[in-house]
């Protein structure tokens, strides 16, 4: 297997939003959407990391693609590399690839992303390579693996444009936070109108914490505080 070249991933500041998701969980962030009225917003869960026990926060870089079995190596590879080259530093590249066959991410291309600055890689399709990503620690989200890889199979439809996963609607910009609950996808419009809303009920579940374990029954602290 090849070993991972010697350059480093680049130097790109956490904006202060996703700094902020990052200290939140994904059923703080459910339970908050689903009181302001919000409906599928939750990927399926079948999309799982790479290693359990990861976390993932940032603004989505959206790319979308088909199968076009009679596309040339040169073109599959042309167009590829030509995402990777639009990748944005400092997001998750989110992936709708509409195909469940190949691979839509491998050790060249998250050494690169990772390189530029990419957070993570959440793909509603396969990857490979996995031995050599797990050595590389670039946070990866997919329905699972395989060998095979876009050449001759597989085009690049469209990228920051809106996407559908599952039953969610993407729209490039969106905030994603994804742990070993699942992933959730948040409105770039009301992204901070949310956090604002997490961050209150994390403060209000540790006074509740704090309450049982001071011997308070637990009916009692939900009645008290309005919530468990």
């Amino acid at each position: 297997m090849p070993e991972p070249a010697n350059t480093g991933a680049a130097s790109v500041p956490t904006d202060p939003v996703t700094a902020r998701l990052e200290h939140c969980y994904t059923g703080i962030i459910h339970d908050i959407m689903r009181e302001m009225g919000y409906r599928d917003f939750t990927l399926p869960a079948e999309i799982a990391p790479m290693v359990p026990g990861t976390k993932l926060a940032g603004p989505v870089f959206t790319v979308r693609g088909r199968v076009d079995k009679g596309a040339s190596p040169h073109d599959t590879l042309l167009g590829w590399t030509g995402l990777l080259s639009k990748a944005k530093p400092g997001h998750v590249w989110l992936d709708q690839p509409n195909d469940d066959e190949v691979a839509h991410m491998g050790e060249l291309s998250a050494e690169t992303l990772q390189y530029k600055g990419v957070r993570g890689f959440i793909s509603d399709g396969k990857v490979r390579d996995v031995e050599f990503m797990l050595k590389l620690g670039f946070p990866v989200w997919s329905r699972g693996y395989t060998p095979r890889d876009i050449v001759s199979h597989w085009l690049p439809d469209a990228f920051d444009e809106p996407i559908v996963i599952g039953p969610v609607t993407v729209r490039p910009g969106d905030y994603v936070l994804a742990d070993l609950d699942g992933i959730i996808l948040i409105p770039a419009d009301r992204v901070t109108e949310i956090l604002d809303l997490a961050e209150a009920a994390i403060s209000t579940e540790n006074r509740i914490r704090t309450a049982i374990l001071d011997g308070m029954d637990p009916q009692q602290a939900y009645l008290k505080y309005g919530k468990f």
